[in-house]
């Protein structure tokens, strides 16, 4: 049988999703985790594939893994769970056809990231993703990989303020490496007046105009959801989530405290004679 699991995790701690000899990656201990537990023998033979990779440091709420078990009874989240480090746990599950692929059958992905709003002018940065939603040719927005199209089609960017931080989801068909980060990084270039709407035309066509632009920070990056519409049945597991909120309100807790800490090192400003 074919199952497919939602995961998620906060990737801090981790070089990456993408399972890598030598270091600590998200696939690596979900390996161990489905080996031990003798739902799957060996990653190839059992035909996992994830949706998509993540950098080092970033995080996810919404990334889907796929393989074959004979023991689709231990494949739930709660089993998968009791082997896994806190800060990575599955919490739904489906049964899902043999030649399901979650990269590939997927519509679209939507990332979320946060930063620090500053000076932004919201109208700026919301006229800019007016201007980069649609198909255009996103070359001068990523790495390049091996002469890979760098066509892509986003459908939709929307940009909230919470606070003093700016909320951007991303929706896409797919992504290319390091693409949402520079995104992320026009995007706060436009908002800050650095650069101006014209630039990011110029920009979407790299034909005619190439430049270079440092990726955003990866801490503040999360995949939040891979779309299949109806063709996959997803099942929660109630018990996995609640237990994930509670991992996750002790996590909150922890960097509350720790920022009020590092608070305690900034230079003070001197005192009025």
């Amino acid at each position: 049988m074919r199952v497919a699991l939602k995961i998620a995790y906060i990737g801090s701690s981790y070089r990456g999703s993408q399972v890598q000899p030598g270091v600590s990656t998200v696939e690596g201990k979900l390996f161990e985790a489905l080996q031990s537990l003798e739902i799957i023998e060996d990653p190839s033979s059992a035909r996992f594939v994830s949706a998509g990779r993540t950098d080092t440091g970033v995080h996810a709420m919404g990334q889907v893994v796929a393989f074959d078990t004979d023991k689709p009874k231990l494949a739930i989240p709660r089993v998968i769970n009791s082997k896994l480090p806190g800060d990575i746990w599955a919490w739904s599950r489906a049964e899902v056809d043999s030649d399901f692929h979650p990269r590939r059958y997927a519509r679209n992905r939507t990332y979320r990231y946060i930063t620090p709003a500053m000076d932004a002018d919201i109208s700026k940065i919301r006229a800019a993703c007016s201007i980069l939603e649609g198909s255009h040719d996103f070359a001068n927005f990523c790495f390049r990989d091996n002469g890979r199209s760098t066509i892509r089609r986003i459908e939709k960017i929307d940009v909230r303020l919470a606070g003093n931080l700016l909320r951007i989801d991303i929706t896409a068909n797919s992504f290319l490496w390091k693409m949402i980060r520079k995104v992320v990084t026009v995007l706060l270039l436009v908002g800050s007046g650095a650069r101006d709407l014209e630039w990011l035309e110029n920009m979407l066509d790299p034909a005619s105009y190439e430049e270079g632009i440092k990726p955003a920070k990866p801490y503040g990056l999360i995949l939040t959801d891979v779309n299949y519409g109806d063709s996959v049945q997803w099942v929660d597991d109630g018990y996995s989530m609640r237990r994930s909120r509670e991992r996750i309100e002790e996590y909150l807790v922890y960097h509350q405290v720790l920022a009020e800490v590092m608070d305690q090192f900034l230079p003070k400003e001197p005192k009025a004679q």
